[in-house]
């Protein structure tokens, strides 16, 4: 499987880099230049740097997709359908996609909502310096915890049902309750085991700021 790490012109603040292949989303891509790191992929309209920096970033990287600035995807849904088009087996880390507008962040949390990325969504994961979001579809899923994560909130799309067995909160048949999200749930020692009846579910495993 192939490891791409996908640096969004977001806040870029924590990030790692043991990845196969590195893709820049706008800015994203520059940041990589100044770190040292390979871009194999820049993709974007670039409206956030200046001509001499998209040019030195079309020296450099190996592919490049310059969009138009008025389209129906944001950069980073462009580049997530780039790279799946390309390598669909790929597992895909975003940075940059949390913390900064809240309009980029909704729509980097529901980035399956888009019909052509929800066939790859269990292959897609966000990471910022408190947050992992991943996404499940409709059926039965378990999770282990994340590393220094501290709790897990669980958001169904749409108004799927949810259950909830593992955890130190249930929600089953016998203590349900309908909500948008089941925010700061946590692991007792074991991995957490849920359903959710259609749509899919996005799992949040979060901590607090140091």
């Amino acid at each position: 499987m192939l490891r791409v790490g996908l640096f969004s012109g977001g806040d870029l603040t924590f990030f790692t880099e043991i990845f196969d292949y590195y893709v820049g989303v706008d800015r994203g891509s520059l940041f990589l230049l100044e770190q040292g790191l390979p871009l194999d992929l820049a993709v974007g309209d670039f409206d956030s740097v200046t001509a001499d920096e998209l040019s030195d970033i079309k020296k450099a990287a190996g592919k490049i997709y310059q969009s138009p600035s008025e389209k129906n995807d944001t950069d980073t849904e462009l580049a997530l359908k780039r790279i799946f088009q390309q390598f669909e087996d790929a597992e895909v880390t975003v940075f940059g996609a949390l913390g900064g507008r809240a309009d980029h962040s909704l729509s980097n949390i529901f980035l399956p909502s888009d019909p052509e990325l929800a066939p790859f969504m269990g292959r897609i994961v966000l990471r910022d310096q408190q947050n992992v979001v991943r996404y499940f579809p409709a059926g039965r899923h378990q999770i282990s915890q994340e590393k220094d994560s501290s709790y897990i909130s669980f958001m169904p799309e749409g108004a799927a049902d949810l259950e909830i067995r593992g955890a130190k909160y249930e929600l089953t048949a016998s203590h349900f309750f309908k909500k948008k999200i089941y925010s700061s749930n946590e692991f007792i020692g074991q991995p957490i085991e849920f359903s959710v009846s259609q749509g899919y579910l996005i799992v949040i495993q979060t901590k607090d700021k140091d």
